[in-house]
């Protein structure tokens, strides 16, 4: 597991690399960190060389979080040209999603392929949030509005305590950038092939939403797993990475 100097600031990132093909670059969603892809870096390691950076300020990575998803956009790809990456994949979860597709907009030429997971075109934030989180004060239903009906209480749990550690900064920083972002009348110029990942109970990112990119986008496939939440890497992981998996093999 190792670190990397990014634009001079320390990050680090989860790496598999005895997996073939394409590389595959997960991304994060808002106070997350690469261990909320934890069952994909085990379960896809044979699938291609898998890269889960922290995002700056966030993890076990220096820095500060970002406001806008066109900074995140621009990290990801001095972290790619910092490890020679030219032509690879990128695999985002909501706020990571957004990132994966203001990349593809602006990097069309180094992305074979997005995999969009609980994520959408747009992505408002309620204000009640927002302000809870600028009085220094975590959204107390957040936990559970973020999960569905297959998660265990034992994940919930770890959810819980996952969230409390973050600092609320960092989440104002994320929500922040998620709520000024709007690509929806962007998204048919995304021309790359789109696996696109929602669970049915999803309420952060509505199911409606990954349709749209499904109507929208000239490549996109839709994957709807039935009882999960917004966390459905977590939630589901085995069918997610299954779906994962057959995306890869026909890219490749």
């Amino acid at each position: 597991m190792p670190f990397l100097e990014v634009n001079g600031v320390r990050c680090f990132y989860h790496q598999v690399v005895n997996g073939g093909g394409l590389p595959l670059i997960f991304i994060h969603g808002s106070g997350g960190s690469h261990s909320h892809w934890h069952f994909q870096l085990k379960g896809l390691s044979g699938a291609a060389m898998l890269l889960a950076p922290d995002l700056p300020g966030h993890g076990r990575s220096a820095g500060k979080p970002a406001e806008s998803v066109g900074i995140y956009r621009e990290w990801i790809y001095s972290f790619a040209s910092s490890l020679g990456l030219t032509r690879f994949v990128l695999a985002g979860h909501s706020l990571g999603g957004a990132i994966a597709m203001d990349y593809a907009l602006h990097y069309t030429e180094s992305l074979a392929g997005l995999i969009l997971v609980g994520t959408g075109a747009r992505l408002r934030v309620a204000p009640a949030i927002l302000e809870s989180l600028r009085r220094g004060l975590p959204p107390a239903s957040m936990t559970e509005l973020a999960y569905g009906s297959l998660a265990t209480p034992e994940l919930l749990q770890q959810a819980a305590l996952e969230m409390a550690s973050v600092d609320t900064a960092v989440f104002l920083a994320d929500f922040t950038a998620c709520d000024h972002f709007d690509i929806m009348e962007q998204i048919p110029r995304i021309t790359q092939p789109c696996l696109i990942i929602c669970g049915t109970e999803d309420r952060l990112t509505p199911l409606k939403y990954s349709r749209y990119l499904m109507q929208q986008l000239p490549r996109g496939e839709l994957v709807e797993i039935s009882g999960a939440g917004h966390m459905v890497m977590l939630e589901a992981p085995e069918e997610l990475n299954s779906a994962v998996a057959r995306f890869l093999d026909k890219l490749s």
